[in-house]
């Protein structure tokens, strides 16, 4: 929440959704280069995951849900703060 990047981020997600399989495919053509140079444990994983939009829209949901927790909490936070 320190940094309020949920709307970018939120927006950036919606519009690749239309691309998230082609996106994925590349992952999955770049992943012996990428695996020649980087140690990355969750790569093929995380290509598998993009390929279907569903998953994309989850993580929209967990973006949001998380983002509405710290809100809350932020406001929490500061009427404790304010003196009565």
């Amino acid at each position: 929440m320190r940094h309020r990047m949920t709307v970018p981020a939120i927006f950036f997600l919606e519009s690749v959704k239309p691309l998230s399989f082609v996106g994925s495919q590349a992952l999955h053509f770049f992943e012996p280069m990428v695996n020649a140079f980087f140690q990355v444990r969750d790569y093929e994983r995380f290509a598998i995951m993009m390929e279907n939009r569903e998953n994309l829209e989850a993580l929209l949901v967990k973006i949001e849900a998380r983002d509405d927790a710290a809100r809350l909490e932020e406001k929490a936070r500061k009427r404790g703060k304010e003196p009565s």
